[in-house]
């Protein structure tokens, strides 16, 4: 008989690698059915028929699929005008965040001036304080300059709380790229608003969709701002919370989906800037 061959330097030394890769899935598949599973289980309850809500312990599988609870959520009053106020609210503060957040991003990389790191310090500051505290003066300013219970107002509230994560998003990926290719750019005549245009800013176009990003998701998630700016032109959020105490569970359930699912869908367009900003591509 053939004696066994014995392991090979390479063979046990690539055993400890192999295992430490396998645990690392392991891992990354528990964390993402933990989050995953919230997810699940109000979209269960959400397509799942009233009478079957009543029951306990609800079944895991979906038994009872019904659309009858969505439909009578989006039927509610003031439901489909909340959706869409939101989605006015959430475009707007994503474009004023980034209109005023990518020019300060990119002077801030570039430019060294007296204040800079004062200035830095002050935008992050800006987010120490609550809601809360802001909403007498908010709600003083705006009722003496007509924005109280518009979208308008909301819109301002929300840009305010995403800029200055906007701005420091945008300053860290304009410090990524290369002053020479600008430079290199302004060798072959170019301005510095067309070297801007054509060559920094596509390299910065992941990071700027990140800033995107998290300005839509905070203004869609933002709730007790707009409960307290507005009365009759409330975004879904605040609709939501403003009927929880009268509503039933089929309510709160297709609610929680309904608030859920547009951020979910505005993360699945924007994957592929965040992937290729991360340093992979989708195939």
């Amino acid at each position: 008989m053939p004696s066994p061959v014995a392991d090979t330097p390479t063979a046990t030394r690539s055993r400890p690698v192999r295992s430490r890769r396998i645990g690392l899935h392991v891992v990354c598949v528990a964390v993402s059915l933990a989050m995953m599973m919230p997810l699940y289980l109000i979209a269960l309850a959400a397509f799942s028929t009233p009478d079957s809500l009543n029951h306990f312990p609800l079944p895991l599988l979906p038994t009872h699929l019904s659309a009858t609870t969505m439909r009578s959520f989006l039927n509610a009053s003031g439901v489909m005008p909340g959706l869409v106020n939101s989605v006015q609210v959430g475009v707007f503060t994503v474009v004023l965040s980034l209109l005023l957040g990518v020019p300060a991003g990119y002077a801030l990389s570039r430019y060294t001036f007296r204040g800079r790191s004062s200035y830095q310090l002050f935008m992050v500051l800006t987010r120490a304080l609550p809601i809360v505290v802001l909403s007498v003066p908010l709600t003083q300013i705006f009722l003496s300059t007509g924005l109280y219970d518009s979208t308008y107002g909301v819109t301002l509230l929300h840009t305010a709380l995403a800029l200055p994560t906007t701005v420091l998003i945008t300053t860290s990926v304009f410090v990524a790229v290369p002053r020479d290719h600008e430079e290199a750019a302004a060798v072959f005549g170019a301005s510095p608003q067309a070297a801007f245009v054509r060559v920094v800013l596509p390299q910065a176009l992941p990071g700027i969709v990140a800033a995107a990003l998290f300005a839509f998701v905070t203004s869609w998630n933002e709730v007790l701002g707009a409960s307290i700016l507005t009365l009759g032109h409330r975004t879904l959020p605040a609709q939501v919370l403003s009927a929880l105490n009268y509503s039933p569970l089929t309510y709160r359930y297709a609610g929680g989906f309904a608030l859920v699912v547009p951020a979910l869908l505005f993360i699945a367009l924007m994957r592929r800037y965040l992937l290729n900003m991360w340093g992979t591509t989708l195939r």
